[in-house]
């Protein structure tokens, strides 16, 4: 049994003083994190969180959970932990995700629960105490894709009239997203992180990264999602219901419905630049090429929106002629 492994199980049977129980993998996500399904004798069942401390902090995950719990989202309940060690015991919200739930027709009713915890948790979580989603955080994002994708994955190298038209777009799509009002943003709220569950659906996880930042970057991750697409018809209606939600709770500041999509999909674009690159770095860096199936949709999104978004043409030309057929 490998030593972590070894250590959780010690830290279960002691200090959570837990009965006779089996444990076994539950899931793995993008980071060091890991998680095991603790099932109990009664039936109930529990999961552990190993968070090595020298390679993630749990602090952020706790601090979170109280945050979005206390706006009313449905968040596990952490019942034991161990910041120390990197150990945590929360409540178990199951194994259906919404990635394996949405079809065409379950997908209103689950997006219409999880726009409507959208909503709740910009109206309610309070933002002092996150960090913010600045210029300098959304440029090093965006420079993943350059440094991951192009440069180390497709070994694309880019002409200087390439670099200065990634430089503008970049510069273009922080203008966008600091334009907008700043609430709460989950910075993972998609298909594999909402699950669910029989109770205020959706359950939440992978939160612990949540910053202060714009107002349509989580809407863009559950309507344009890396892992499962919708019809661009289809999709621009949820956000125009988004919308005219949250402007009637006062979300939107003064911009109109037309402006709000437009918000949202450059925002898009920055986020989808972003993933790409952390595609091509799970892979050649974490030793992880599952997600590399998925950057042709991801990509796919950018050059949709520069059909729409002048400003957006040419990295949309550019990503269509010169990184799309790489892959």
């Amino acid at each position: 049994m490998p030593q972590r492994l070894r250590q959780l199980e010690q830290w279960l049977a002691q200090s959570c003083r837990l009965p006779r129980h089996r444990i076994e993998p539950a899931s793995a996500d993008a980071s060091f994190r890991r998680y095991f399904r603790i099932s109990l004798s009664d039936g109930s069942s529990l999961i552990a969180m190993d968070a090595p401390p020298d390679k993630e902090d749990c602090h952020p995950f706790v601090a979170v959970a109280g945050l979005m719990a206390a706006a009313g989202l449905h968040v596990p309940r952490i019942i034991a932990q161990d910041l120390a060690q990197g150990f945590l015991l929360l409540e178990d919200l199951g194994s259906q995700s919404y990635l394996a739930a949405l079809n065409h027709d379950s997908v209103d009713a689950l997006y219409g629960d999880a726009m409507r915890a959208l909503r709740q948790l910009q109206q309610r979580a309070p933002t002092g105490s996150l960090p913010p989603y600045d210029r300098a955080l959304l440029s090093r994002e965006m420079a993943l894709f350059p440094d991951w994708l192009l440069t180390t994955h497709l070994q694309l190298d880019c002409t200087h009239a390439e670099q200065a038209m990634l430089g503008r777009a970049f510069g273009c799509l922080i203008d966008n997203a600091l334009a907008q009002p700043v609430v709460c943003v989950h910075r993972d709220f998609h298909s594999r992180n909402l699950m669910v569950v029989e109770r205020d659906n959706p359950g939440v996880i992978d939160f612990q990264d949540a910053v202060a930042g714009p107002v349509t970057y989580d809407l863009v991750s559950l309507l344009r999602d890396c892992y499962i697409d919708w019809p661009e018809r289809r999709v621009d209606a949820w956000v125009g219901a988004f919308y005219a939600a949250a402007r009637d709770v006062g979300l939107t500041g003064t911009v109109d419905g037309a402006g709000f999509l437009e918000w949202f999909d450059l925002m898009g674009v920055q986020r989808h630049l972003k993933a790409a690159g952390i595609f091509a770095r799970l892979n050649h860096r974490d030793g992880k090429p599952g997600y590399l199936a998925d950057i042709p949709r991801t990509l796919g999104y950018i050059v949709a929106v520069g059909a729409r978004r002048p400003a957006m043409r040419a990295l949309a030309e550019f990503v269509d002629a010169r990184v799309l057929p790489r892959l």
